[in-house]
């Protein structure tokens, strides 16, 4: 296990490394391609290394960590039920998107994010889907208590959440990524928010409600029971993620996108991690208490 947790943080600190080393080659290094000359050997090396892969190496990183924090507080068989109908449902969609215009609008993507599957989708973007949604529905399930105290209405509330919390990310990143001085996808038909239209969020809800709802069914007869600090790494994931998003935004002189973000996305998840905290504390004490009643008995 404890090699498990150490590959997992290893994982994770090279995601947000990575995302680092995209954020200065994007913003400083594109616009002032003069810059890279004043660099060391080794700089170099890693600028041009991060402009020609930083992209699919920080959502490979990404995914890996997420699938090991998964293996190990969720096990094989959930994390697997999981990933599988997040991976394989998001590729249905961005394939449809990206041929049909159904559900996000018509769209395609540049270099830059890998090899793309039929020629149309990087293989790196059914990825993000999984580690962002996962990130995304944990805190929802966890934050609504959904384990503890099961219930219809709370399993449809924990997928809206989660739903929520990643298309609120989408806000964010959607009209830098596809408006930066070196952009990674672009709109044929371009939407009047910022570039994007408002079928995009429709898409992005839908899917992930999906592919929630899947893992939601599959995960029916093994609930979750998280300790205080297992929700520490999907936080960290999805503002991690967030705050890359949050940069470029500005970065291109959205502002909007950010705030509604932090509105719907940050704020939320925030609340939600806040209150699965105070309620795992509160399972811990209760059974302390317990312990010790039998103790002195």
């Amino acid at each position: 296990m404890k090699q498990l947790v150490i590959a997992e943080r290893i994982c994770l600190i090279g995601h947000i490394v990575s995302m680092l080393f995209g954020l200065v080659g994007i913003l400083i290094v594109v616009p002032n391609a003069e810059v890279i000359f004043h660099l060391s050997e080794f700089g170099q090396t890693a600028m041009q290394w991060s402009m020609s892969g930083g992209g699919v190496v920080y959502m490979i990183l990404g995914t890996a960590s997420v699938f090991l924090y998964g293996l190990r507080t969720l096990g094989l068989g959930r994390i697997l039920a999981f990933m599988l109908p997040a991976i394989l449902i998001s590729l249905t969609s961005e394939l449809l998107g990206t041929s049909t215009g159904f559900p996000f609008g018509h769209y395609s993507y540049l270099s830059g994010l890998g090899y793309k599957i039929a020629g149309l989708v990087p293989f790196t973007i059914p990825l993000s889907w999984f580690y962002v949604g996962c990130s995304s529905y944990l805190l929802g399930r966890a934050g609504l208590q959904v384990d503890t105290k099961p219930s219809w209405w709370r399993h449809l509330c924990a997928i809206a959440l989660g739903s929520l919390l990643l298309t609120s990310w989408d806000f964010v990143l959607d009209p830098a990524m596809s408006q930066t001085s070196l952009p990674f996808w672009y709109w044929q038909q371009p939407g009047p928010f910022f570039g994007m239209p408002y079928q995009n969020f429709a898409g992005w809800f839908g899917t992930g409600a999906v592919f929630m709802t899947v893992a939601a069914l599959l995960w029916k007869n093994n609930p979750i029971k998280f300790e205080r600090s297992q929700l520490n790494v999907p936080l960290v994931v999805y503002l991690a993620n967030f705050g890359f998003a949050t940069v470029m935004s500005l970065a291109a002189g959205f502002s909007i996108p950010v705030v509604l973000g932090f509105i719907w996305g940050v704020a939320p998840s925030l609340a939600l991690w806040l209150k699965a905290s105070a309620v795992s504390a509160q399972v811990e004490t209760e059974s302390s208490s317990k312990d010790v009643s039998v103790a002195n008995i």
